[in-house]
């Protein structure tokens, strides 16, 4: 296998910046480089030179001797001086090694799940993990990456397994006396493993949109501040406001942090009948949107009423509470009035539903999930039809274990791999 190489730290000027070596020579290679023996595990401060002996850094030394190292390999990492100049010196000299290239994106992550450092959810949970905006996501995507989804889904298959195990010994002896009914115990594992199933699909759709955030949709009239509120909870003027009415024609996306939360803030085109087409565009736009949103603030008037259905949770607010006398239930984004109390109850909505999260952070992981309950709801229809029956039953609790071990990576496609680490840069 070849020796790979990257930058592990972001690219740019810094104070410090870290270089990455893995693979079978990477010990050679360094050694070359720092003239001096590392240690199977420790760190040291060595001057790095080139093939021509000028110096190229003074930097600190990580060695990582195999198998224990984040890939599984042999690592050494250089923790150079976070010049460009330095950066490019250190990988240009890398380079003229006849058995190092530079890595592919991801490369570095997909060998440790090739040498079983990572499983595959762990490897999504990472890449989660560095593309995290908010503490929600951070905390989500710590927990799969410390192995928790993993850990849950080794637990499922040891007990399918023990079922299968317990039919199949029913379907050798067919012709003979089985001594012991397994029935009993094959469903309670059935149903324990179905169970925590359904509680982990459950809490999928949550915990996809603390992955991806929150969609709040602020609906209205034209002209009641929609689009200045929107401003006011960005921070900035993120959509254009006059006071003519029609000023919003689109959907403009604004994605914030809301206490912790990833939110995506939707203004919407003012709702109301019209002739102008791009419009009338705008407005079915708005409605589609405002009715996929996880949650809608209304601004409207008492008795306004719009195509659009309020939900038990979603907020109905008076628009312009600066132009009031009765400011009761009004927020204004101009002057900022109501501003905080919206945005608490905003919180406290989404934070409930977060209380439900699972471990399931991607579409694929609910697939597998969905798939394994599937095949296990036939398993415990089955069971009951009687032992001629159980050549079905093994069947479908194999399908069911095939599709857990999916979904840490036990069994994986090229193509999932390739798409998965396509979003890793090359130092991971």
């Amino acid at each position: 296998m070849d020796t790979i190489f990257a930058l592990a730290s972001a690219a740019g000027k810094a104070g410090v910046a870290v270089v990455r070596l893995s693979g079978p020579a990477a010990f050679p290679i360094a050694e070359t480089i720092t003239g001096a023996t590392l240690p199977p595990r420790g760190m040291s401060l060595r001057v790095l030179r080139n093939q021509i002996g000028a110096i190229l850094d003074h930097a600190l030394v990580l060695s990582f001797s195999a198998p224990e190292s984040y890939t599984g390999e042999d690592i050494v990492e250089f923790q150079t001086h976070g010049s460009i100049a330095v950066i490019d010196s250190l990988l240009a000299c890398l380079s003229d090694f006849p058995d190092a290239r530079m890595a592919e994106p991801g490369e570095f992550t997909r060998r440790a799940l090739e040498n079983g450092r990572l499983d595959l959810a762990q490897v999504e949970g990472l890449a989660d993990l560095i593309d995290a905006e908010t503490e929600q996501q951070r905390i989500q995507a710590q927990r799969v990456f410390s192995g928790e989804l993993g850990n849950l889904a080794r637990s499922w298959r040891e007990k399918l397994i023990r079922a299968a195990a317990l039919v199949e010994v029913t379907i050798d002896f067919a012709d003979e006396d089985v001594p012991v009914d397994v029935s009993p115990e094959v469903s309670d594992i059935l149903e324990s493993v179905r169970s925590d199933l359904q509680r982990q699909i459950s809490g999928s759709g949550i915990a996809e949109r603390i992955r991806s955030g929150f969609e709040v949709a602020i609906v209205g009239a034209p002209n009641v501040g929609k689009s200045t509120l929107l401003n006011a909870l960005a921070g900035r003027p993120a959509a254009l406001t006059s006071e003519y009415a029609g000023t919003t024609r689109d959907v403009i996306e604004v994605r914030m942090d809301l206490r912790g939360l990833p939110v995506t803030l939707l203004d919407t085109a003012g709702l109301r009948e019209t002739e102008d087409k791009v419009e009338k565009m705008g407005v079915s736009l708005a409605k589609t949107r405002a009715e996929a949103a996880d949650l809608r603030i209304f601004l409207a008037e008492p008795g306004e009423s719009f195509d659009i259905k309020a939900g038990p949770e979603d907020i109905i607010l008076r628009p312009k509470a600066d132009t009031r006398k009765d400011r009761a239930g009004a927020v204004s984004g101009l002057t900022g009035e109501g501003l905080d109390e919206l945005v608490a109850r905003v919180q406290e909505i989404l934070s409930a539903r977060s209380s439900d999260v699972g471990l399931a952070i991607r579409a694929r992981h609910r697939k597998a999930m969905e798939t394994a309950d599937a095949s296990l709801g036939i398993a415990a229809e089955v069971l009951f039809r009687g032992p001629d029956h159980y050549d079905i039953l093994a069947a479908e609790i194999r399908h069911a274990v095939l599709a857990l071990e999916s979904l840490v990576g036990r069994i994986h496609t090229e193509d999932l791999l390739s798409e998965i680490f396509a979003s890793f840069c090359l130092g991971k």
